[in-house]
């Protein structure tokens, strides 16, 4: 029996390695952006931000954007979704009377919608209410999103160049406590590993991710995808609007340096409420499933260590082998992080804090309490990844 779970440790391993993208070597990314061509003519963009009590950050992410250096015609749109800490105040503020920014005032979530959905649509609907000044891209993007100033510009770069209906970045998380320098590279190496991105940005491939922080839409495409009506009540809403986009064109995601959160993660608690959110949803709020996930990632994390230190003979080599590859397979992420590759080895212990996670995430589904999002549940569209 230990045999054959080494040997299946290892080749699951290979199989990661070699088998899904090389997603691991967290190669895709916007870094190529600077050599693509500038497009004949700019288009008009518009970004709309959804915003609820996000004070703390609204004003940097609306400097920020208002601060690119984009050629084109360029309006920003703050949905500011029923705050109560002066989130509206802070954008007009960051501002500073500039004509650019309107800040619309948000209704009550509409039945059937998401609360971020809900609050992106009414965005929107200003955004396209104007025939004569009617965007040709929409910028997606957070309250707590801080742009370098050539972002928006490369970003459309890429959309015309490459003929992107979609282009995303995932933004760099914030790395700075201890509980973020432990267990933020690995979602970003989780997500990859979910959503491989060079799979992804192939259009002959079914995979269909995006990173709700930054996404650029081509509008028209957009339209012809139905807008965000389909996917109302969706918890993954970036992977499952790649989803619709990449039925009408190719999408593009990456990773970023020049897109980062501001979100402080000073504890554990926090992280293990962001992946709580919708880790269930990946699943498709199926028990089966869920049961499935927690032993495949206890043969993939877990087994490997238990294996090298308490086996013997050829179980123990196994074992040794497939922690050995974990720890390489991390090691880009971590580079990118400016950590050292050692933190490799215990990432073992951190899929444990994953799975128990999507574990509690199960479990507050099950309680009437999955989605939870600035105080608000609610409906349960996701059919899990692709």
């Amino acid at each position: 029996m230990m045999l054959g779970l080494g040997l299946a440790a290892c080749l699951a391993w290979a199989v990661l390695l070699f088998g899904r993208g090389f997603f691991w070597l967290a190669r895709d990314d916007d870094r190529d952006a600077v050599r693509l061509p500038d497009p004949p003519a700019w288009p008009r963009v518009t970004a709309v931000v959804p915003a609820r009590d996000e004070a703390a950050t609204i004003g940097t992410t609306v400097a920020s954007l208002l601060a690119q250096d984009y050629p084109g015609a360029f309006r920003l749109i703050v949905v500011d979704d029923r705050s109560t800490d002066g989130t509206g105040a802070a954008a007009r503020a960051a501002a500073a009377g500039d004509a650019r920014l309107t800040v619309l005032r948000g209704g009550p979530r509409a039945p059937g919608w998401t609360g971020k959905l809900w609050a992106l649509e009414q965005g929107l609907g200003a955004a396209l209410a104007d025939g004569a000044d009617r965007p040709d891209h929409l910028l997606l993007t957070d309250a707590d999103i801080r742009h370098a100033p050539d972002s928006l510009r490369l970003l459309v770069r890429r959309a015309v160049a490459e003929r992107r209906v979609l282009v995303s970045l995932m933004a760099r998380l914030r790395c700075e406590s201890p509980a973020e320098r432990w267990l933020i590279p690995a979602f970003i190496f989780f997500f990859q590993m979910l959503y491989p991105f060079r799979w992804s940005n192939d259009p002959r491939a079914r995979t269909a991710a995006a990173a709700g922080g930054c996404v650029l839409l081509e509008r028209a495409a957009f339209e012809r995808a139905g807008g965000l009506a389909p996917i109302r009540g969706a918890l993954i809403d970036d992977c499952a609007l790649a989803r619709r986009m990449k039925a009408v064109g190719p999408i593009w995601t990456g990773l970023t340096e020049r897109v980062e959160s501001l979100r402080p993660y000073e504890t554990v608690g926090p992280i293990r409420r962001m992946v709580a959110r919708t880790a269930y949803a990946q699943l498709g709020y199926r028990v089966a499933a869920l049961l499935g996930m927690l032993l495949a990632l206890a043969l993939v994390f877990l087994a490997p260590p238990l294996l090298a230190l308490l086996g013997s003979g050829a179980p123990a080599l196994l074992g040794g082998l497939a922690w050995l590859a974990m720890a390489v397979a991390f090691a880009p992420t971590l580079q990118r992080f400016r950590l050292s590759p050692l933190r490799g080895f215990l990432l073992p212990g951190i899929a444990a804090a994953y799975m128990a996670f999507t574990l509690d995430s199960a479990i507050a589904e099950w309680r009437g309490q999955g989605g939870l999002w600035k105080g608000e549940t609610g409906p349960r569209t996701d059919p899990g990844p692709v």
